[in-house]
């Protein structure tokens, strides 16, 4: 089966969107005594969560999964074998960068690392791991997902799933210490789009007036849910009460409906653009590396920040408070420093690992590392 260029430039736009926008939504700010802390620019600049929107791809990123599973299962015929490769190429970068992040956390530790930046660091560098456990449950469900969706169609099959995360967030307003609300939402939510993506793969949601049926459908849910008092913002905002992210809210699944609509209507002009060379070259980068520039970003900017915050300078934009437009234009002047540095770090552990899964002493048949994963 041939690639989908469309499909692989949606997951590049996806991994592209959550990058973008975690690097724009941290805030570190260096204290006096060489700490760091974390703060949002949502805080003291509510005028830019509609901007959440854009970046907040989570809902693209788990269509293009449930996309690839169902073309690689059918073309490797399902089976125990298919699945436990399909979840080692998730788990492995996971436990590789737990196992980098212990390292570098006990040296931190020796160097005398505040307390504070320490617990920063952990957190940013950990929190993105959440993914996996819904995406694993769901590649793992993957044969009897596609059975139903070929059965009963990706809408009556999705309709449960958005009951589910309906009721989770009536609870969260009117019992809101009713524990196990958090893990039901996240995979009830994420399954939505999961499912689409298997309907995708399968020939349904086929030509424009599907895409735009399902545009349509996930913006009317937009409008009303925000009407209805739902936070504007797609991501959490530090202090607010309520969060459509933590866990996934209605408007979170109107939201990934709506980006999945629009990216099947703009199928041709993705595919187009894909086939320019420059730009063919960079989503293939981003789909042969998405799990590892995924888990690996935000432990850049830390890193970045920390290793800044030697010089006992607030830079600005890295270790200043996200308090204004000053500090917005400062970070995107940071951007292309933390693409430059994951790009290398991306770079340096793929050709590591394919040298380490080559046999002892056989290169390449032509002399050029290939990245693996």
């Amino acid at each position: 089966m041939s690639r989908d260029r469309a499909v692989d430039a949606l997951r590049a736009y996806a991994v592209g969107g959550v990058v973008l926008g975690h690097w724009l939504v941290t805030g570190l700010v260096l204290a006096p005594d060489g700490t760091l802390s974390q703060a949002s620019p949502l805080t003291a600049m509510p005028s830019l969560a509609p901007a959440s929107w854009l970046l907040q791809t989570l809902g693209l990123f788990f269509f293009a999964a449930g996309y690839a599973s169902a073309r690689s299962a059918a073309r490797r015929r399902g089976g125990p074998a298919w699945l436990a490769r399909r979840l080692r190429r998730l788990v492995l970068p996971a436990v590789a960068l737990l196992g980098t992040g212990a390292a570098v956390l006990l040296a931190a530790t020796a160097l005398g690392t505040p307390d504070a930046t320490l617990s920063v660091a952990l957190t940013l560098t950990v929190s993105p791991l959440w993914f996996l456990l819904p995406l694993l449950v769901l590649v793992a469900l993957t044969a009897p997902l596609r059975a139903a969706v070929r059965r009963w169609g990706p809408l009556r099959c999705a309709a449960p799933a958005v009951a589910v995360v309906a009721a989770v967030d009536l609870a969260g307003r009117l019992l809101p210490q009713v524990p196990g609300r958090l893990p039901v939402a996240v995979l009830a939510a994420w399954a939505v789009p999961y499912l689409l993506g298997l309907a995708h793969a399968d020939g349904r949601l086929a030509g424009r007036r599907a895409a735009l049926g399902l545009a349509g459908a996930g913006a009317a849910g937009l409008a009303g849910l925000v009407a209805l008092g739902y936070p504007v913002s797609a991501v959490g905002v530090p202090g607010a009460q309520v969060s459509n992210l933590h866990p996934p809210s209605l408007l979170a699944v109107a939201l990934a409906v709506t980006q999945v609509g629009v990216g099947l209507a703009a199928r041709p002009a993705l595919a187009r653009l894909s086939r320019r060379p420059w730009a063919g070259r960079a989503v293939g980068l981003v789909n042969r590396h998405a799990v590892r520039v995924y888990l690996w970003h935000q432990p850049v900017l830390v890193g970045v920040a920390v290793l800044a915050g030697r010089t006992g300078v607030a830079l600005p934009g890295l270790h200043t408070a996200p308090d204004g437009p000053g500090w917005l234009v400062a970070r995107l002047c940071w951007l292309p420093v933390l693409a430059a540095v994951l790009v290398v770090l991306i770079r340096g552990r793929t050709t590591g690992a394919a040298a380490a899964a080559r046999p002892a002493g056989r290169p390449p048949a032509d002399g050029i590392a290939r990245p693996v994963g």
